[in-house]
C-alpha cells in the first residue's frame, strides 16, 4: 500500500514514517511543502533503517507529489494548516485522508483543547476534503518522540474515528502494523471531539509526574 505523510518531516510524521517503515511493507512518501527538505528527511530515515538492516521502499517528495494517488494519505500537519494543506493537494486525492491533529492551547497551568468552529479537527479535514474522500481520524494519542525511538517498546491504544467504514478499516488494519499498537473503533466524527481531547490530558498528566514521559493510552 502506499503511504503518504504530508508534513513527515514533523514530529509525528517522522514517527509514523519510521514505525511504518520499521515494522510493515508499505511504500512510505514523506511529503513537505519543500521537496528538498522532505527528500533530506527521507534520506535521514533510510540511513536510521540502513543501521538496522532494512531496505524500505521510503521516498521524499513534496506534499502534492506524495498525494497522487497514494492509498492513505496522513495530514501530519498542525490544525491550523490542515485546510491549506489539503486544498493544496485536492487535485491528486484518490484514497483515504487521516488526521492526526489536534487544536490545543497552552498557558500557565498547562495545555488544553481548543477545538475548531467544525467541532474537532476531524470534523474540519471532513469539511476541508472533497465530497469523494473518505476522511478517518486516528494516531492523534501518541507520543511523537517515543515512537519515533526504534528502540523503545510499548502497549498503546489508537482510536480511529470516520463516517466510512471501509476508509477506517483500512486505517485500523495499517495503524495495527505497528507493534504493540492496538487500534479501536471510535464511532464516526461525531465522537472525535473526545478523542482529540485525550491528547492534552496525556501531556499535562506527562509533565506534571515523574516517569511518565511518552506517556500513551491503553484502554482495559
Amino acid at each position: 500500500m502506499d503511504i503518504a505523510l504530508l508534513g513527515g518531516t514533523g514530529d509525528i510524521g517522522e514517527a509514523l514514517a519510521l514505525r511504518l517503515a520499521y515494522d510493515t511493507t508499505h511504500s512510505i512518501r514523506v511529503g513537505s511543502r519543500d521537496a528538498e527538505r522532505a527528500e533530506a528527511k527521507a534520506e535521514e530515515y533510510l540511513n536510521e533503517l540502513d543501521s538496522r538492516g532494512l531496505d524500505p521502499d521510503l521516498t521524499g517528495h513534496a506534499n502534492a507529489e506524495a498525494a497522487v494517488d497514494a492509498d492513505v494519505v496522513v495530514l501530519a500537519v498542525p490544525a491550523y494548516h490542515l485546510a491549506d494543506t489539503i486544498e493544496a493537494v485536492a487535485d491528486g486525492l484518490s484514497g483515504v485522508l487521516v488526521t492526526p491533529a489536534v487544536g490545543m492551547k497552552r498557558d500557565d497551568d498547562g495545555l488544553h483543547y481548543n477545538p475548531p468552529g467544525a467541532g474537532s479537527v476531524t470534523a474540519l479535514a471532513r469539511d476541508a476534503a472533497p465530497d469523494d474522500i473518505p476522511v478517518v481520524g486516528a494516531f492523534h494519542n501518541l507520543p511523537a518522540g517515543r515512537l519515533a525511538d526504534l528502540d523503545s517498546t510499548f502497549e498503546w491504544d489508537t482510536v480511529v474515528i470516520g463516517d466510512d467504514g471501509d476508509a477506517k478499516r483500512t486505517v485500523m488494519d495499517i495503524a495495527e502494523g505497528i507493534e504493540g499498537l492496538r487500534a479501536l473503533d471510535g464511532g464516526g466524527v461525531a465522537n472525535a471531539g473526545e478523542v482529540e481531547a485525550i491528547t492534552p490530558l496525556l501531556v499535562n498528566l506527562a509533565s506534571e509526574n515523574e516517569g511518565l514521559h511518552g506517556l500513551g493510552a491503553r484502554f482495559q
